[in-house]
């Protein structure tokens, strides 16, 4: 039989390829977005090219109620969560924090910080009743340290290093593993969505060095959920060989 793996914010980037990569290691997922056409062609791709069993979840994260209602709605067979990967999330905008936009900085934290707590909050007591499971939180090199103009977006990063921790100690009784992911640059929708659509600025992020791609962190879950159960990976940064910290990378 075998595992069921919850990925949230599945449409794209990172969690679409961990989605993928969990598929094809005969995990079967439980996939989670807002896009739902987007959704729907991920769940047909998944059919298409792995022998995995995969339900597909449509709502928005950073609504409570939305949230409750969708795992609420899964099949009893379904509930048996094994795994799950806190994905969802994003970065809107560029600027120091005296001109930030404050719609910005409320997407950032709803999706960031309180859409996890909301998943995480009604997936635990199942993991908890089942005597195991394995929480992975995807944080960021920005929740490590912070950057010019990053300042509520490596806020909310910093949160996510702090709830893993928190989770990791809350949850040891209970034997659930607890991983964060922190990538550096990756190239993904990421800077598409915090320019909000100006390709320009976006593919200039990624110019001049190689990035990791969403395929290099969704091998890097694998490998932390494939632990033998006496092991943990309680963090990994993972950074491209041209990124030495968040703000110098060697272009060439």
């Amino acid at each position: 039989m075998n595992k069921i793996a919850l990925i949230t914010g599945a449409t794209a980037g990172i969690g679409k390829a961990t989605a993928l990569k969990l598929a094809k290691n005969n995990y079967d997922v439980i996939i989670t977005g807002r896009r739902k056409n987007l959704l729907n062609d991920l769940k047909n791709l998944i059919k298409e090219r792995t022998k995995a069993n995969v339900i597909s979840l449509n709502f928005d994260i950073r609504n409570k109620d939305e949230v409750e209602k969708n795992i609420d709605s899964l099949p009893e067979n379904w509930k048996k969560i094994d795994i799950l990967i806190n994905n969802a999330g994003l970065a809107l905008g560029l600027n120091p924090i005296y001109s930030g936009d404050v719609d910005d900085w409320e997407t950032m934290i709803d999706t960031n910080v309180k859409g996890l707590l909301y998943i995480s909050r009604k997936i635990m007591p199942i993991m908890i009743a089942q005597g195991y499971g394995h929480i992975v939180n995807l944080c960021s090199i920005a929740g490590k340290e912070v950057y010019p103009n990053g300042n509520i977006y490596c806020a909310t990063k910093h949160a996510v290093d702090a709830i893993t921790k928190a989770m990791r100690i809350d949850l040891n009784d209970f034997g659930i593993k607890v991983t964060s992911i922190s990538p550096g640059m990756v190239e993904t929708e990421f800077s598409k969505v915090r320019f909000k659509g100006n390709n320009e600025k976006s593919d200039a992020a990624y110019q001049n060095f190689i990035p990791l791609q969403a395929e290099d962190i969704a091998e890097s879950i694998l490998f932390a959920v494939k632990c033998p159960k006496h092991m943990n990976i309680a963090d990994m940064l993972i950074l491209p060989t041209a990124q030495a910290n968040s703000s110098i990378i060697n272009k060439k």
